[in-house]
């Protein structure tokens, strides 16, 4: 058993909300939350008083505890504002992708019986189509404005009382982001309010942040990785934070010049584009202190390639998972200079770990061991919304969450992640479920069956790799005869008349094109198919269970 060398944390028994805005009125002018595209800022009284009152608002609207309020959302300096009001009010808030298509959003407000959705006027249409598809959705609420839905903003004018509301930090669930965990389908991801504050305290001794400090949220707060480390982290501190609606490169190099950024938190692409993009070079970066990058598996040599660049440390690396709230390794900031290539960092204060045998998963592994990597902590979630089997499949008995990925430490302590037993893709830091995209797949009229796996494209990034078994495009010339039917090849009674048509029937045969367009219709673009092979048969286990290894290993 591997243990944390820092101190343990004691429990933060605070609701969310307070664990992070609880220094407000001591920060008060100081700048929370900026627009990185048109300067529009608030500081953190305005942030405290304006959830405070919009808190109000919801529970006079019928907000209650034990409700779950979808936001639904780009990045914007509203998001923090909404987050915390509605988990004041009593709320779970859901964080949906705001790309998601309307039947993927119904299926998550179905999922997590969501009442309201907190949306903005250009996702509008897309939220009213999955409130439809899912029913039970009181009503559509938006940040900013649209004929006939209330306004976050026009609901800062209440006068109701601010609720107050009995939480339990310890099983009351602030957070529900949806995680595919290990393999399957997104799963609502029960965190508490003590998990994710005490997963803050955890981060304070290796990542410190404070008034002064100037962090650039571009990854979504939508997803646990930026939740955390680009809102909850930094407001808890006094920190700064310019946002930024979505990844465009010149607009994300253009903030850091202009509002003096100092640390970023990103994934490996952004980090590709730092090292190689020739437009980096006409902005003045040199505010920035360290660049921390996570999400998924980032190649030491681009790292050193992108620190080089921008003359900084040594790029630091995280690791952790929504299920983990998400964190339990990081490279610590004062060790940027002295950590190894390649580490995902060590663990953090409170946490436990051990490596298990691949082949003998109650076999504990020593100091440079492979094996799957094993969690203890306070950070480990709740569970699974409603999924009591995959819960008590992802945390054994003893509490020790099953990672999925194999890693192995050197005699520092340092981790390094080497592989991944789960199937699940990380895409650009977003996860896609294998078992989706084939569930999806497997409704195409021309595909028999098919098997999906993590692939890498030219940039290293790890991408959805679908192979397909085309379903066959001739009818069987001795089968049965529908009379009814011109084209029954049963009708044809020259071999060459044959022959014609299986040579044409196959110029028009399924292609990797049409395969990717299905998926692209029907799918968020992070969850798209990038690259297709037609193989004869999918290999397959006697239990059914697909063998990714051996198309992984296919030339």
């Amino acid at each position: 058993m591997f243990r944390s060398e820092y101190a343990d944390v004691p429990p933060v028994d605070l609701p969310i909300h307070e664990a992070v805005l609880g220094r407000a009125a001591e920060f008060g002018e100081l700048p929370a939350l900026i627009d990185g595209t048109d300067g529009t800022t608030l500081t953190y009284e305005q942030v405290d008083r304006f959830h405070r009152r919009l808190a109000a608002a919801l529970a006079d609207a019928g907000v209650r505890k034990g409700d779950v309020l979808a936001l639904h959302s780009p990045n914007t300096i509203a998001f923090p504002t909404a987050f915390y009001a509605a988990t004041r009010a009593g709320a779970s808030v859901t964080t949906v992708h705001p790309l998601a298509t309307p039947e993927e959003f119904a299926k998550q407000l179905r999922d997590s019986r969501a009442r309201w959705i907190v949306t903005v006027s250009p996702l509008l249409d897309s939220a009213r189509r999955a409130a439809e598809l899912a029913g039970g959705v009181q009503e559509i609420l938006v940040c900013d404005s649209a004929p006939g839905h209330r306004s976050l903003i026009d609901m800062l004018a209440s006068a109701a009382p601010e609720p107050r509301v009995d939480i339990d930090p310890a099983e009351d669930v602030a957070a529900l982001p949806y995680s595919s965990g290990t393999t399957g389908v997104p799963k609502g991801v029960m965190l508490t309010h003590r998990q994710i504050a005490t997963n803050l305290a955890q981060l304070d001794s290796v990542v410190p942040a404070g008034p002064g400090d100037r962090i650039l949220a571009v990854l979504p707060f939508f997803h646990i990785y930026g939740l955390t480390a680009l809102m909850n982290a930094p407001l808890r501190k006094g920190a700064t934070v310019v946002v930024l609606p979505r990844f465009d490169l010149e607009t994300f190099l253009a903030a850091i010049q202009n509002h003096r950024i100092t640390g970023l938190y990103v994934a490996p692409p952004i980090v590709l584009a730092l090292a190689k993009h020739p437009v980096v070079a006409r902005y003045d970066l040199s505010s920035l202190k360290y660049v921390i990058s996570a999400a998924a598996p980032l190649d030491a040599a681009l790292a050193r390639a992108c620190a080089e660049r921008l003359g900084l440390p040594p790029l630091g690396q995280a690791y952790g998972m929504t299920e983990l709230s998400p964190g339990t390794h990081v490279v610590p900031l004062d060790a940027l200079d002295r950590a190894p290539a390649g580490t995902v960092g060590k663990l953090i204060a409170g946490t436990e770990m051990r490596i298990v045998s691949l082949d003998d998963p109650g076999k504990d592994l020593g100091t440079g061991e492979s094996g799957e990597i094993l969690i203890r902590g306070p950070q480990v979630m709740k569970g699974y919304l409603g999924r009591p089997d995959a819960t008590a499949a992802m945390i054994d008995p003893d509490g020790w969450l099953h990672t999925g990925d194999v890693g192995h430490t050197d005699p520092e302590g340092w981790l390094f992640v080497v592989d991944r037993v789960k199937e699940l893709i990380k895409y650009k830091g977003f996860q896609v479920a294998p078992a989706e995209l084939e569930a999806l797949l497997l409704t195409h009229p021309g595909i028999a069956d098919t098997a999906v796996i993590g692939d890498r494209d030219e940039n290293g990034n790890e991408i959805p790799h679908a192979f397909v078994v085309r379903r066959p495009t001739t009818t069987d010339p001795t089968g049965p005869s529908d009379p009814t039917d011109p084209t029954e090849l049963t009708e044809l009674t020259e071999p060459t008349e044959l022959t014609e048509l299986t040579e044409l029937t196959e110029l028009t045969e399924l292609t990797e094109n049409e395969v990717m367009l299905y998926v692209a219709e029907r799918v968020a673009p992070y969850k798209r198919v990038r690259k297709v092979t037609f193989i004869d048969a999918v290999p397959r286990a006697v239990s059914g269970k697909i063998l990714r290894r051996q198309l992984r290993e296919r030339p």
